[in-house]
């Protein structure tokens, strides 16, 4: 078989005929071709198409880029969970911090409210050391001591709820004892002083009432002796006998209504309430509750004082026989001086005195009041049935009648016998007639007006005065 000799034109036409009829992968164009042959003359023609698929083979499949994909998804996600935890950590070190300056906050706290209980049991502890020796100074600097702790202590209480609620310090354990069950034996313990406190001040000024009684007594039987040994035997009733033993009978009722006060504290009432209650007096504290007391006694004890035997019968001596009464009054009085009344009582129960002091007495005290102060109507049964109760109660009232008893005698043994007159509610306050029991200066009654009337005064024959007590109020007040 005779070989066809190949020309170039056969080749170029091979070539063309084959890349017609198979559409080259990849895109490949028919240039790019041809650019390859031109540069290499050599090589097989379809070696660049070859070599074109080779290359469009090794491209990335789809699974690949998958994986690719993948791969670079993890890579995302590990850097996201990296930066992830050290958000957390830096959240984790804050929360740290925050909560070590809770505990620190915490702690100083403590520290604050352990000082402040350590303070009041020092106060405490000195309120108490100030009872025995009794000094008023002391407990009023020691009440106020505890009084400051306990301040002190709820200011703490409220600075700690402050700081829970705005998230400083933690929440207080539920189950733990709140700050006010641990305060509150020691507030009970202050009640419980300052009680006692009033009983002792009460107790205090009825001594003091009392030793003021006394010094007057016996400053009256030391002017006054001589006085009776220079009017001859016997002596003689004068103004300024009558004078001395008025202030006497002013300073026994007022101890003896000391001492009521005193009594009605101990009996656990409210001083101010319970003198409304007795005297319809409308008071308002317990300074001016004293001097209400003091009225009402006085009040009683000088009821019918005009009258020479208190109303007590229908004797009409002094219009008989003038001077006789007189002398036989002036001896009553000074035999009755130097006498205990509790000893007369108890030789003489129904004598003209112990009618006198029955019948104040029942009428001083009603009966709700006798159960309510002492305890029981025993000094009411016992008065009433013609004795007289042997009782310190009973004692101190007999001081006080026996003191309106003697300044009645004397009245009526002097010639003229003096007259006594009473301050009205509301009315003016004149100074040569009338005394402040609040010892205000003279210049302070301008303005001012009576409240009420504490103990009445007396004009004597030989125009002395014994001036009217009264509690001033300022115009259109109230005691």
């Amino acid at each position: 078989m005779a070989t066809k000799p190949v020309t170039v034109g056969d080749l170029i036409h091979r070539v063309a005929s084959s890349c017609l009829s198979n559409r080259l992968p990849c895109n490949y164009t028919l240039r790019d071709s041809v650019d390859s042959d031109l540069d290499d003359d050599d090589d097989d023609p379809f070696a660049d198409a070859v070599s074109s698929s080779e290359k469009c083979r090794r491209s990335p499949s789809a699974a690949e880029a998958e994986e690719i994909e993948e791969e670079e998804g993890e890579e995302e996600e590990e850097k996201l969970k990296i930066w992830e935890e050290g958000e957390q950590e830096k959240e984790r070190l804050a929360a740290a911090a925050k909560g070590a300056e809770r505990a620190r906050d915490a702690d100083a706290l403590m520290a604050e409210v352990f000082d402040a209980v350590s303070g009041v049991r020092r106060a405490y502890a000195a309120l108490q050391g100030a009872h025995c020796p009794w000094d008023p100074d002391k407990m009023r600097a020691a009440d106020a001591a505890v009084v400051a702790e306990l301040r002190h202590l709820a200011r703490l209480r409220d600075r700690f709820r402050r700081s829970a609620a705005a998230g400083h310090i933690p929440p207080p354990n539920p189950s733990a004892p709140p700050l006010r069950e641990a305060v509150a034996p020691y507030e009970a313990a202050l009640d419980d002083l300052q009680r006692q406190l009033q009983s002792k001040q009460a107790e205090l000024d009825g001594l003091k009432e009392k030793l003021a009684a006394a010094t007057s007594r016996r400053n009256g039987r030391h002017h006054h002796h001589p006085l009776s040994k220079q009017n001859g035997p016997g002596g003689a009733p004068t103004a300024e006998l009558f004078t001395s033993c008025a202030e006497q009978a002013r300073a026994a009722t007022r101890a003896f209504a000391g001492h009521l006060a005193h009594l009605i504290r101990a009996a656990g009432l409210e001083l101010a309430a319970a003198t409304r209650s007795l005297t319809k007096i409308p008071v308002s504290s317990p300074q001016l509750a004293k001097h209400a007391l003091e009225a009402h006694v006085t009040r009683v004890l000088l009821g019918g004082f005009e009258h020479e035997s208190f109303y007590l019968d229908g004797s009409l001596s002094s219009l008989l026989d003038p001077a006789a009464f007189r002398r036989e009054r002036y001896a009553q009085f000074r035999d009755m001086r130097g006498m205990e009344p509790a000893e007369l009582l108890g030789v003489l129960p129904t004598c003209a005195f112990g009618r006198y002091a029955a019948a104040k007495f029942t009428a001083l005290l009603p009966p709700r009041v006798e159960e309510a102060v002492l305890g029981d109507g025993g000094h009411r049964r016992v008065v009433n049935a013609g004795a007289h109760p042997r009782t310190p109660f009973y004692g101190e009232f007999l001081r006080a009648a026996k003191a309106v008893w003697l300044l009645h005698l004397l009245a009526f043994a002097l010639e003229p016998p003096p007259s006594h007159f009473e301050a009205a509610r509301g009315a003016e306050f004149h100074q040569e007639y009338m005394e402040s029991v609040t010892g205000a200066p003279p210049h302070a009654g301008a303005g001012m007006v009576v409240g009420f009337a504490v103990a009445p005064g007396f004009r004597l024959g030989n125009g002395a005065v014994v001036r009217a007590r009264v509690y001033l109020v300022p115009r259109g007040g109230r005691p």
